[in-house]
């Protein structure tokens, strides 16, 4: 029997039963939903987010995928920049990443705890550097979350899911 024929089986013996909840098809193996199938949460259209990040390949790529889902984004490439934009523009929700030039993402962060405009939002850091240490002092300089480059589609939008309160406004998580 070939490879391919040997996944076919496999799949066609695959059940799939309705979850009554979610109305979502399950894979039997498992009890979890399928992944592609299950509804994302969302924040509401319109939701401000801001980017902080010198890489103009990850602003862009970051950018697409929330004007796709309709948020309106703001991006910055220093953190100076980003905080002036935080300070005027009142974002929901701050993409935020560590190495940058001239202040560090850890700098911009305790600058944003700081002041009583920002210091409710929440704060996602993003980093190329897989090192535990970078999240450990993001979450206790105050970061609500912490991603590591590169991420995909699913992943930026299960951090923002995270986030969300019952009215599906972004808030901090609370301790």
């Amino acid at each position: 029997m070939s490879i391919l024929a040997k996944l076919k089986s496999l799949v066609d013996k695959q059940e799939v039963k309705k979850d009554e909840a979610a109305q979502l098809p399950v894979v039997e193996e498992t009890g979890k939903p399928e992944r592609r199938n299950r509804r994302r949460v969302n924040a509401p259209a319109g939701t401000k987010v801001l980017l902080i990040d010198d890489s103009k390949t990850i602003c862009l790529l970051l950018k697409k995928m929330l004007l796709q889902n309709q948020y309106d984004v703001y991006e910055a490439l220093t953190a100076e920049d980003g905080l002036k934009i935080a300070f005027e523009q009142q974002p929901a929700m701050i993409f935020l990443d560590i190495v940058l030039p001239g202040m560090s993402g850890f700098q911009a962060l305790r600058q944003l705890r700081k002041d009583p405009r920002t210091k409710d939002i929440p704060v996602i850091m993003i980093s190329g550097n897989v090192q535990a240490t970078e999240k450990y002092y993001a979450q206790r300089i105050g970061a609500d979350d912490f991603m590591k480059k590169p991420f995909s589609r699913y992943e930026v939008f299960h951090r923002i899911e995270q986030l969300l309160d019952s009215n599906l406004i972004p808030r901090r998580k609370t301790a």
